[in-house]
């Protein structure tokens, strides 16, 4: 199965090593990720090193490792999709298009996302850390 996961549920591998990280890393499932949203992810670094006590190598060491087993999708492949993801999500959080946009590309991959506005909208399938466990403890 392929699922485009969504920045919190990698912020969370990197904050805990818990079944999230488990998951990722030791899961038969298929991870993708927009990689311009790398940068959402960079952005809160300061964040987890304070969070964690991480220091720079470590984090970046637990990002590599999480990245060994997920696929970066690229944004030119993303763009053509954008503009309609940005309509399904205008009045949820259009920030969350470029995920719907990652999903529509690979064929309406389901997203791995705990956030609730994913559930507003009705074009992609969403799967929460609960269902994933559920999959992945079978």
């Amino acid at each position: 199965m392929i699922v485009v996961i969504d920045t919190n549920i990698i912020i969370s591998a990197l904050i805990k090593d818990s079944i999230t990280r488990k998951i990722l890393v030791q899961s038969n499932l298929h991870f993708k990720y927009p990689e311009v949203s790398l940068q959402e992810v960079f952005k809160y670094k300061a964040y987890i090193m304070e969070k964690t006590g991480y220091n720079e190598k470590t984090l970046e060491a637990i990002m590599n490792k999480l990245l060994e087993h997920i696929n970066l999708v690229p944004l030119e492949l993303i763009k053509p999709g954008l503009n309609a993801s940005k309509e399904i999500m205008e009045e949820i959080d259009v920030n969350d298009a470029i995920f719907i946009a990652t999903s529509l590309f690979l064929d309406k991959a389901v997203i791995w996302s705990d956030d609730a506005d994913f559930e507003r909208q009705k074009t992609v399938k969403i799967l929460k850390t609960e269902d994933i466990i559920k999959m992945f403890k079978k």
